[in-house]
């Protein structure tokens, strides 16, 4: 007997499902069998998890973040999620597309409108707009219904989706047209009828922050922890069949390169040294021959928060889709260097992840508001900055204009409506993280088209090459160029030189038999060379070349007088001193280190092999605090460092990217606090002699700081601290308001530094009311402690009764403290807490 089949309603059609996390295998099994028993023919996917797009007219799939998502528009295939299908049988007939799209940018896809009693003409801009932007309308009230508009539940309509229990909502039209100033989809809760929030409440009542999952694992372009134990890293799919060019501007140490190489590698995947063979390069800026090859190419490009979440979820994501996946502009955005930014209702991951987009166009953030600050950044339109910056006439904008000028690579004017507007009661950070980068940006801007013709066309390659060579070179500026190894224009160079390559012969240089040897100029190595006659050079190359030896030779008493002030000893700076700091912090800048493939010795003759030369990467960032191994000796000091640095050891000031903490003992001063905080492996001021002097990096434990005096006076174990640091992840005082008084001994930084080392808020306390009972720019809940660090001064004193006042006003705890509160509690990476941290007379 033949197999039962249904109608063929999709005959002539064939499919590709793409799995993901809203499309599981056994879904995907059922919608096979259900196209197949519909005259639907299914594709497989290949073994490096791509489909033949040749042969498909339809793609199934619950996102747009797949691989071959712009390939397949581009090729006009059909995507739709699994709902179409449902709706195509429902129908008896293929359903239309568009209302099941997964492009993110049509917000409506999913919404089947009913319109009940609004007027006529918000009728019709309601359903206009819901069309356009990807749903479907329906006069009749249906199972299939998702929306109804209306201004009151009276309508028969909404009184019938009550009593029948649809699962449909009723929403004002104001809803519509809030998602459509922003274009963005906003929850429709305050708008739900039959007692919509936004009439309830006022604009400026509190509000609770919503999550931010948009952006888990996308808050920073360089996170702090690797995601996974290393104890027993598990298979990761996502890598299979792919190989991973890990560049070294990531700058992370061997020990973590070999954990994430190990993950790849055991995800059937590889690793390769050249960009040419990759299917993935990570690099943290968008800059260098590499990055443009590779973006030219269509090879994937992220950074290492990207590689970091392919990791965590073992599911591939576009490194485009996600504004930090995606490697940095070195300087920013053009015209943000001049912007002071702070922040209003943000909270969590949308906070962090808004402070370091700030810091990545290139502006500056700051925590507290002040005249001088230029923007002001806010969820809504109610809080204290909100308020001063009003008066202060700053800029107050919604976070959509900070996105979109980061992803279009440039200052988005302020005027646009859209930065501008704020529903009345909904926080914005619900549709965080979701502006997308357009590739055809970055691509004008970072690696426009290769100029080379197309090797089907040899006539235009000669042509080409032969334009090359007639170029009249400037030497002079040639050399420049080329010997400082960190212009653009050189990047761009190897990168035509290299495509060239790939696409006909090159010939070699030949030698003209002359008698000395000559200087192989920068200016020789970008030159194309014709796929013809090796010796077809025109004469103003031979010009070039005499013109770049004479510069060079001009150059000659400058580098002799250089040489010379090396040699010169002594404790003043200048001479041997200044000379290796300059060549110290030449070799380990990343804007000037030099590129392996561009190196060059300035009298290095023709034919002769290119040295390669270069620091190694950094295995460890070391923070010193208290060693006296330097004091009164500057020129040991640089040596030292020098030294270090040439082990892989890098000296830093930033608590924030410390791995390592050398100490004598547990002391408590402001660099081992915050250093503290980052849940460094801490060591011994021994260690540093110890690599000083045998010119290798120990292990690290053997130089464990041990303390026993001051562990019993603290009454701490110091590798217990570290394990609660490790485990607080720089947010022991996350959401704790802290202030000080301004005559605090010290200084108000010091204590600044300590708090914000370990994620509290900060602020000096000069008297002024400063507490709300509602406190938008915290998710604060009831009475909760609130903290002012004081010494013992008459001026202190007479804040106290004030800044109890205002606590208790706005509902929450008083303490003023003594400042071992704050020193103990970062001391120990807990909250600690006891009536005797109280000043004197409280």
């Amino acid at each position: 007997m033949a197999e039962r089949r249904g109608n063929p309603i999709f005959e002539h059609c064939v499919f590709a499902l793409v799995p993901s996390k809203g499309l599981q295998e056994a879904q995907i099994s059922q919608l096979t069998s259900t196209l197949e028993d519909h005259a639907g023919e299914i594709v497989e996917q290949k073994r490096d998890g791509k489909f033949p797009l040749d042969r498909i007219t339809h793609i199934i799939s619950t996102t747009s973040d797949f691989p071959q998502y712009s390939n397949a528009r581009n090729k006009m295939i059909n995507i739709v999620n699994h709902d179409w299908v449902t709706q195509s049988l429902l129908r008896n007939k293929q359903a239309p597309t568009r209302p099941f799209t997964p492009d993110p940018n049509l917000i409506f896809s999913n919404v089947v409108i009913c319109c009940a009693d609004i007027p006529q003409g918000d009728k019709d801009a309601v359903i206009g707009a819901v069309l356009a932007m990807g749903g479907q309308e329906t006069n009749a009230l249906t199972k299939q219904t998702t929306h109804i508009c209306a201004l009151t539940v009276d309508h028969p309509k909404c009184q019938s989706a009550i009593e029948k229990g649809l699962k449909c909502k009723i929403v004002l039209p104001h809803w519509f047209d809030d998602c459509l100033k922003l274009g963005k989809r906003i929850d429709e809760r305050p708008y739900t009828l039959p007692d919509p929030e936004i009439h309830r409440l006022n604009p400026e009542d509190n509000l609770p922050v919503p999550p931010s999952e948009k952006i888990l694992g996308a808050s920073s372009p360089r996170p702090e922890t690797f995601p996974l134990s290393t104890d027993s890293p598990r298979r990761l799919d996502v890598f299979q069949d792919k190989t991973v060019m890990i560049s070294e501007d990531l700058d992370i140490g061997s020990r973590l390169r070999k954990v994430i190489e190990d993950l790849i590698v055991g995800g059937s995947g590889s690793i390769t040294s050249s960009v040419h063979n990759a299917d993935i390069f990570v690099c943290h800026w968008r800059e260098g021959r590499d990055y443009i090859i590779a973006s030219r190419a269509k090879i994937d490009v992220g950074n290492l928060s990207w590689l970091y979440h392919l990791i965590t979820h073992n599911e591939w994501t576009s490194p485009l889709r996600k504004l930090l996946h995606y490697p940095l502009p070195r300087g920013g955005i053009k015209g943000f260097q001049d912007f002071r930014i702070t922040l209003s209702n943000y909270g969590g991951e949308a906070r962090t992840y808004l402070e370091n987009l700030v810091e990545a166009c290139g502006g500056e953030f700051t925590k507290s508001m002040k005249q001088d600050n230029t923007h002001l950044i806010t969820a809504r339109k109610s809080s204290e900055k909100y308020t001063a910056a009003t008066e202060w006439n700053i800029h107050i904008i919604n976070h959509l204009w900070i996105e979109e000028s980061y992803a279009k690579c440039e200052i988005q004017t302020l005027t646009d409506p859209r930065y501008s507007h704020f529903p009345p009661r909904t926080n914005l950070g619900e549709v965080i993280g979701q502006t997308e980068f357009d590739e055809r940006v970055l691509r004008s801007l970072y690696y426009p088209k290769d100029p080379t013709p197309s090797p089907k066309d040899p006539k235009s390659l000669k042509r080409s090459a032969m334009r090359e060579k007639d170029r009249n070179l400037s030497s002079a500026r040639n050399i420049e160029e080329n010997t400082s190894m960190d212009g653009q224009d050189d990047d761009e160079e190897e990168v035509e030189e290299e495509i060239i390559k790939s696409k006909k012969p090159i010939a070699k240089p030949r030698s003209r038999g002359s008698t000395g040897a000559q200087l192989s100029t920068p200016a020789a190595k970008g030159r194309r060379v014709s796929a013809g006659k090796e010796n077809d050079t025109p004469s103003s190359t031979r010009s070039a070349k005499d013109k770049a030896l004479s510069t060079i030779h001009g150059l000659a008493n400058d580098m002799a007088l250089y040489e010379k002030e090396k040699k010169r000893k002594g404790p003043v700076w200048g001479g041997e001193r200044a000379a290796n700091k300059i060549d110290l912090e030449r070799s380990s800048s990343p804007a000037t280190k030099p590129k392996a493939d561009e190196e060059y010795s300035g009298d290095e003759i023709r034919g002769a092999k290119r040295q390669k030369t270069g620091l190694p990467p950094i295995e460890i960032r070391l923070m010193i605090t208290g060693y006296t191994g330097w004091s009164s000796n500057a020129q040991k000091q640089d040596s030292d460092k020098k030294k270090l640095r040439d082990l892989g050891i890098h000296i830093v000031e930033d608590p924030k990217v410390c791995t390592h903490l050398a100490a004598p003992d547990m002391v408590r001063t402001k660099k081992f606090l915050c250093a503290l905080a980052s849940g460094p492996t801490v060591v011994s001021t021994d260690f540093i002699e110890a690599c000083v002097k045998n010119g290798e990096i120990p292990n690290a434990n053997d130089f464990a700081l041990k303390d026993a005096p001051n562990e019993k006076k603290f009454k701490l174990k110091l590798k217990d601290i570290v394990i609660r640091a490790k485990a607080n992840k720089r947010s022991l005082l996350r959401r704790v308001p802290i202030y000080c008084t301004q005559d605090i001994p010290n200084g108000p930084d010091t204590f600044k530094a300590i708090v914000e080392a370990n994620g509290g808020t900060f602020n000096v306390y000069r008297g002024k009311p400063i507490l709300k009972k509602t406190n938008p720019d915290e998710d604060e809940v009831g009475a909760e402690p609130v903290y002012l660090i004081t010494g013992q001064k008459p001026t202190e004193k007479k804040l106290w009764e004030g800044f109890t006042k205002n606590s208790k006003e706005a509902n929450m705890i008083p303490r003023i403290v003594t400042t071992d509160w704050l020193l103990d509690t970062a001391m120990s990476q807990q909250h600690k807490w006891n009536e005797s941290y109280l000043a004197e007379g409280q």
